[in-house]
């Protein structure tokens, strides 16, 4: 089976592992979680929530590599990436601001993504040369309008505070540049959103690929642009990531530019 039949077990998978969260319902704020770095948790539900991915990907789509957030994996020319429960943070105090993602990549490039949000009833799909669609109907391409009129999404880099001087730039001319930034606490839902036209853009810096890949999929289905900071296509290794209809993408960019190298 080629890459791009595999949409519908991508679906499966990302709907097994919604279903798991979807049962378990949002904790309520200071429920249980593993800190595994600052400001990074991972939950019981995070990784039953991966299970029943991994469970599907390996019955449906046996031989190709996997790399997924709980439990490592391997990388490879076509791999599959993996995100149970992105925003995790989100879900542990009760905000519903919850993704699962699937994506699949090959030769580096995104071949196929879907991205869940079960606690908004919201299922985007897209395969490469197909288009998107939230909920079964197809997703326009997106608006091209003036960078003044665009509501852009953004997450700060937590993880790693020397990034800041170089983030907190681009933030500041964003906030001059756009009409206004929005910070939901989940990548992959906020290159959804971006694909959905219900944001124009999306900046982040230091995600990993499990973070971008079925939503850069997305993007790059109605039309956007979807790079690393330099404008190049690193972005699925660095985790470097500006996603946007071209206009807003190319103010990005020249953000970028100006900003500290580091």
């Amino acid at each position: 089976m080629a890459p791009s039949d595999l949409l519908p077990v991508a679906l499966r998978a990302a709907r097994a592992g919604a279903r798991v969260l979807l049962d378990a319902g949002l904790p309520r704020p200071g429920g249980a979680a593993d800190v595994k770095s600052a400001g990074d948790y991972v939950t019981a539900w995070d990784r039953r929530s991966e299970s029943a991915i991994l469970e599907v990907l390996a019955r449906e789509a046996p031989g190709i590599a996997v790399l997924a957030e709980e439990r490592g994996g391997t990388r490879a020319g076509t791999m599959w990436a993996v995100d149970p429960l992105d925003g995790t943070t989100n879900y542990t105090r009760g905000f519903p601001s919850v993704g699962v993602s699937v994506g699949l990549l090959d030769g580096g490039r995104p071949v196929l993504g879907v991205v869940i949000a079960p606690f908004f009833d919201k299922e985007f799909a897209a395969g490469r040369g197909h288009g998107a669609t939230l909920n079964g109907e197809r997703l326009p391409l997106l608006r091209d309008l003036e960078a003044s009129q665009a509501v852009v999404a953004t997450g700060f880099p937590f993880r790693d505070k020397t990034l800041l001087p170089r983030y907190l730039s681009v933030m500041e001319g964003s906030l001059a540049r756009f009409e206004d930034l929005r910070r939901a606490g989940a990548a992959a839902l906020d290159l959804a959103w971006t694909a959905a036209g219900t944001f124009d853009g999306f900046f982040e810096l230091g995600l990993n690929t499990w973070d971008v890949a079925a939503g850069a999929a997305l993007v790059l289905e109605v039309g956007g642009r979807v790079t690393d900071w330099w404008g190049g296509d690193t972005w699925a290794e660095t985790g470097n990531i500006m996603a946007a209809s071209p206009g807003v993408h190319e103010a990005l960019l020249e953000l970028a530019r100006k900003s500290p190298q580091r």
